[in-house]
């Protein structure tokens, strides 16, 4: 089944990231910053936008630091939204098969390779 890309908020991609990056699940990273899993789920699924100092909390909660500054625009996100958003439903499944056999490729030189 060819998937469209969906690009996450900033917050739902930032609170994920620091979540995985330490190794916590959502019921864990709600445990440290005092709210409910379900609210985790919903921020990372872009349900619900947590507030600047729900964010915060829940990034140091995961044991990192937001810090911000104001830098000129660069579009590429939108070039590449804008791409995709014109691609076939062919060219995603096509899209859709060389990343998964791009996932699937075993690296040369490793133990799997040499058989």
């Amino acid at each position: 089944m060819t998937q469209k890309y969906v690009v996450p908020s900033v917050s739902a991609g930032l609170l994920q990231l620091a979540r995985l990056k330490s190794g916590l699940s959502q019921a864990k990273l709600a445990e440290k910053a005092g709210v409910a899993p379900t609210m985790i789920s919903a921020y990372e699924r872009d349900l619900r936008q947590p507030t600047m100092p729900t964010l915060l909390r829940l990034l140091h909660a995961a044991g990192f630091d937001l810090r911000m500054h104001l830098t000129p625009l660069d579009s590429h996100d939108q070039v590449l939204a804008e791409l995709e958003e014109a691609r076939t439903d062919d060219e995603r499944h096509e899209r859709d098969q060389q990343l998964k056999a791009w996932r699937q490729a075993v690296p040369l030189g490793s133990p799997a390779s040499v058989e």
